[in-house]
């Protein structure tokens, strides 16, 4: 999606300097300068000028449809809100959440703003290309996001308040009968019409997320161009939301008849919140407010030292102590020397290196802002101050402008710009900290240093207009970059007490290469496991010549952490067949339509994980089967049959090798060790395993049966593990149930270094369509809800579900380690993507438990778009080559488990479609080993029966 922002003009040359963001992804431009456009002839502005620079050869109508667009418009003053006027409130740098994963120490309101932007936009429907939001707000919801109606032409997404709030606001007006349809759109309405339309209305906030289809854009674009076309004519003040707004709904209040034509579409943004950090105050009282939205211990990966919840300190230089008399305190790129004294509703940015002996009264704020090369702006200010009115009639500095200038022996009519305190030329330009220091001590309390008021006097002055125009944003972003890498250090150092290991620690690992900053030290042996692997994962990203060692201590941090309760009970295995008797265990394979990747350690370790499978048979047979029998000699011989391979085992030396390298028998070897075959995993204490062998009775032969290629998608190698697992718990009388045999097959993998999830297994072992889900911790025990198997078993839909196998393999665990690697760094799009994915097995939890087919088939369609998000090889051109074949016929296929080959599952439109899908693909095989394979629901799951 491409991003059109509408800035502040100083910000629009240096913008992708400062944030680094590309500049074919973010587009951004600025009103016309002195001309007052309104939200929607800025967004006319804004689409034009966005056009002028993409369209190459195509006509505006082909260069809207051609992608979809979030327009943000961040142009105005900022009035009350000085400290972010310069570089825009859209920048305003934001502090971590206490409760937050996968967050930066350099983020801002943009890049906290644009993710659920996104979200909203891949769920829009086609021809719904453009979205228009506001730069100063943050928005956030804990509930799914709802289906977007097609038949709209604007979507307006809106919150339930109450008339208090509401009262400040745009809100939507819909009739009981048709919830979801505007009816029409009241502008800061009174407690009184709102109480009023209770009755027999609804009432939603507007929030300032809209989206328009082509053709809305093209009304809006009309009604604010005055002439001629509307990508030439000129532009006019429109307002978006008290004119085109008001003129929407099926009665309008401004009558306009090409605008009501329009549908309209209203929909709440169940669980929304909304935090407005357009003033002074707001920036403190909604960073506050977010901070505390959760109070429960558990799910607070910090607990800080702050005397006061609402002291906020960013990217700065602190040498004072904050005392419980300090409330609502915003430091952020500045100096707080040790002489200085801060008291409440004190805002300090921009302020330099300096130990001057300064005291801040309540409610006063100081902004230092970087002019030219070596000069900078003192902007003092008040916490309160809307820098609007003739000086005579404003509020400044906690007092009214005219007393603060008579207290001075200012006259105000000798001051430039003074019919209002935004333009007023009040505030000294100064090129060293010394006279910074003093001119600011004399405007905020020193009336009488002579020397502050001859600085002031006879110093070039700006208005805060002027200051925004020309602040060197380069200077001010360097400055704060310094001030953050001296951060990092002490909250590295504080990690008991910081978000350090919390944050997205893959981007902070770049700020300390691009930095030169030394690593922390290490952790002691005493910190969690898990925040110690955490900060291996961190070191081997922010190092080079020992990155490889530290990924090592990393995985076998996580081996150690998943391993040490299962291998922490030894086992006693003893023969409990006849000495004729044959143990069969198999297991069907599983295919998973939702929710994949989430039951990946350490994610789930860390936030649980949901994942909707199917146990499936192939040509109706369990196609993984173990068969363990007596031998008379006391050795261990192990088959395969599929493999055509064999190996005797003699010695607890031979049985330990299961983790080397082309051995065709690692999992059986690593399963028999498990089962108490090996002296660190039995009770019982042997000299070799010959003794144990005859001590247990006779000796074993394995023999293994694996009727599916390797890499096929289908859970394979866990299941297989699994299915050894179980038939040699009953050879051995070892007294596993199902839960412990899915323990046991993770502690396998980790034991081969192949890592992997819990739903592979569990996905086998129990049986049919199921949730599996788990919470956060080292003990992954899902929870089973079973769902109805309607959609798979009777006739008219069981036809509808296809299996292919490509032809093509490919193993997951070079995936699987990249994407492991990342969880490690709470990397933030990976960590947004597998949330997505927890809640989107939910949805199909729900689809299914519903028996809507249509849905179940779209949401596998969604599936597979998340799992090439997650990992682009997940789709390679091959497979690509066999999907554009039949994409047309099928509601949504995938390639189960970690993509990129073996089998393609399809859910085929009907029976017509199947049947057409079989024919295409079966006359276009790309491989000679590509072919269909008969699926079956398993409802038996893993089986083991004695002869």
């Amino acid at each position: 999606m491409k991003k059109l922002l509408s800035l502040p003009p100083n910000l629009v040359g240096c913008f992708h300097d400062i944030t680094h963001l590309p500049a074919d992804e973010w587009f951004c431009t600025n009103d016309p300068v002195g001309t007052k456009l309104g939200s929607g002839g800025g967004t006319t502005w804004l689409l034009r000028a966005a056009y002028e620079a993409e369209h190459g050869n195509m006509t505006f109508d082909e260069w809207l449809a051609s992608d979809k667009r979030l327009l943000l418009h961040a142009g105005g003053q900022s009035r009350r809100l000085p400290a972010y006027a310069p570089s825009g409130k859209v920048l305003t740098p934001l502090p971590v959440f206490r409760w937050e994963r996968g967050q930066s120490f350099d983020q801002s309101l943009l890049s906290l703003q644009v993710p659920l932007y996104n979200r909203i936009m891949n769920m829009a429907p086609h021809g719904l290309n453009t979205m228009i939001v506001s730069g100063d707000v943050f928005i956030r919801t804990t509930s799914p996001l709802p289906p977007i109606p097609e038949w709209a032409d604007i979507v307006c997404y809106g919150l339930w308040l109450g008339p208090e709030t509401a009262k400040n606001h745009g809100v939507f007006v819909s009739t009981r009968e048709q919830p979801t349809q505007l009816k029409c759109m009241l502008q800061k309405p009174s407690v009184e019409t709102l109480a009023s339309l209770t009755t027999d209305h609804f009432y939603l906030t507007d929030i300032g997320v809209w989206i328009l289809s082509d053709r809305a854009v093209k009304v809006l674009m009309q009604h604010s161009t005055t002439e001629g076309h509307i990508t030439e004519g000129p532009v006019t003040a429109y307002d978006m939301y008290g004119q085109f707004g008001c003129a929407l709904g099926s009665n309008p209040t401004i009558a306009d008849a090409e605008v009501a034509d329009l549908k309209v579409a209203i929909l709440p943004l169940t669980g929304g919140e909304f935090y407005h950090f357009g003033t002074s105050h707001e920036l403190l009282s909604s960073m506050l407010a977010i901070q505390n939205l959760v109070n429960d211990q558990r799910e607070i990966m910090h607990h800080d030292r702050k005397p006061h919840p609402s002291i906020f300190v960013q990217n700065a230089d602190i040498k004072i102590r904050w005392t419980q008399s300090n409330r609502n305190e915003w430091i952020e790129n500045a100096c707080i020397g040790e002489q200085w004294t801060l008291t409440r509703d004190n805002i300090v940015t921009g302020v330099p290196d300096n130990d001057w002996n300064i005291t801040l009264a309540p409610g006063q704020c100081v902004d230092i802002v970087p002019i030219g090369t070596n000069q900078w702006a003192v902007r003092p200010y008040g916490f309160n101050d809307t820098f609007r009115g003739p000086l005579a009639d404003v509020e400044f500095l906690g007092n009214s402008f005219a007393s603060w200038a008579e207290e001075r022996g200012i006259d105000i009519s000798t001051i430039e710009g003074n019919h209002d305190l935004q333009a007023a030329r009040l505030f000294p330009i100064v090129d060293n900290i010394n006279d910074m220091g003093i001119v600011l001590r004399w405007m905020l309390s020193e009336l009488n240093l002579d020397e502050g008021r001859h600085l002031w006097t006879n110093a070039r002055r700006m208005s805060a207009d002027e200051i925004s125009n020309e602040a060197n944003l380069r200077r001010l972003v360097s400055q704060r970059t310094l001030y953050r890498a001296h951060n990092l250090p002490m909250i590295a150092r504080n990690w008991q007490h910081s978000v350090f290991y919390q944050c997205d620690l893959h981007h902070l690992a770049g700020q300390y290469r691009n930095n030169n900053i030394e690593l922390p030290s290490p952790l002691p042996s005493s910190a969690p496991l898990l925040t110690r692997a955490c900060d291996a994962m961190f070191r081997a990203e922010a190092t080079v010549n020992e990155s490889a060692s530290y990924e090592m201590q990393a995985f076998g941090l996580l081996r150690e952490g998943l391993t040490a309760d299962a291998l922490r009970v030894s086992q006693r295995p003893h023969m409990s067949v006849y000495a004729d008797q044959i143990v069969w265990g198999r297991s069907p394979v599983r295919i998973d339509i939702a929710g994949g990747w989430t039951d990946t350690p350490p994610y789930c370790l860390m936030e649980g994980g949901n994942v909707v499978n199917i146990a499936i048979n192939l040509n109706g047979q369990p196609p993984l089967q173990t068969y363990v029998k007596p031998c008379l000699e006391p050795h261990i011989v192990l088959r395969s049959i599929d493999l055509g391979a064999s190996e005797t085992i003699t010695t607890y030396s031979e049985l330990a090798e299961y983790n080397r390298v082309g051995s065709p028998f690692s999992i059986p070897k690593a399963a028999l060790a498990l089962a108490g075959f090996l002296p660190q995993f039995c009770t019982d204490s042997y000299p070799t395993l010959e003794s144990q062998l005859r001590a247990f009775g006779c000796g074993l032969e394995v023999t293994l049966l694996s009727a599916i290629p390797a890499g096929s998608g289908l859970g394979t190698s866990s299941l297989l593990a699994s299915t050894v697992l179980g038939a040699l718990n009953d050879f051995c009388g070892l007294g596993w149930d199902n839960t412990d045999i899915g323990h046991r097959t993770l502690v396998l993998e980790q034991l081969l270094t192949t890592g992997g999830g819990w739903q592979d297994q569990f996905g086998g072992l129990l049986p049919g369509v199921k949730l599996l889900q788990t919470d956060r911790g080292f003990a992954q025990t899902p929870e089973v809800r079973y769902l109805p198997d309607t959609l798979f078993t009777q006739s008219d839909y069981k036809a509808c579900h296809l299996l292919y196998y490509t032809g093509i393999t490919r193993t997951a665990k070079t995936i699987l380690a990249e994407i492991v690697r990342r969880m490690f760094l709470n990397e933030h799009n990976q960590l947004a993507m597998l949330r997505d994915m927890k809640q989107h097995a939910l949805d199909m939890f729900d689809a299914i438990q519903r028996m809507d087919f249509n849905r179940m088939g779209h949401l596998v369609a969604r599936t597979w778009q998340q799992n090439q998000l997650l990992d682009a090889g997940t789709n390679p051109p091959a497979v690509q080559a066999i999907t554009s074949l039949i994409d047309d016929l099928c509601l949504g296929y995938k390639l189960p488990g970690a993509g990129g080959g073996g089998y393609l599952y399809m859910i085929a439109k009907d029976e017509e479609a199947a049947a057409r899908i079989r024919r295409i693909l079966n006359e276009h095989r790309p491989n000679d080993k590509a072919r269909f394979v008969e699926m079956s629901l398993c409802q038996k799951g893993f089986q083991v029966s004695r002869s």
